[in-house]
């Protein structure tokens, strides 16, 4: 089973990487650009056939690892 994690900052939280891509942005001409923020994406194999026992451990994988949930919010999606 294939998993997809997408990690945000939280939207009340600044996110400086974000501003100076906006600001780069800008200065290259895209001035139409708006609000960006930057996060992470990450694939992960599962093995296993479980959906519930997946989406449980990646619960916890995330948690405890792949997002700090003082400032992330995650989101995952499964496939297979």
């Amino acid at each position: 089973m294939k998993a997809k994690v997408y990690v945000t900052i939280k939207e009340n939280v600044l996110d400086p990487q974000g501003n100076a891509v906006q600001g780069a942005l800008h200065t290259l001409g895209f001035g139409e650009v708006g609000k960006v923020r930057i996060g992470k994406y990450l694939e992960l194999e599962l093995d296993t056939n479980d959906r519930a026992q997946a989406e449980e451990k990646l619960k916890v994988m995330c948690e405890k690892l792949l997002a700090n949930t003082v400032v992330e919010d995650y989101r995952f999606e499964l496939e297979g």
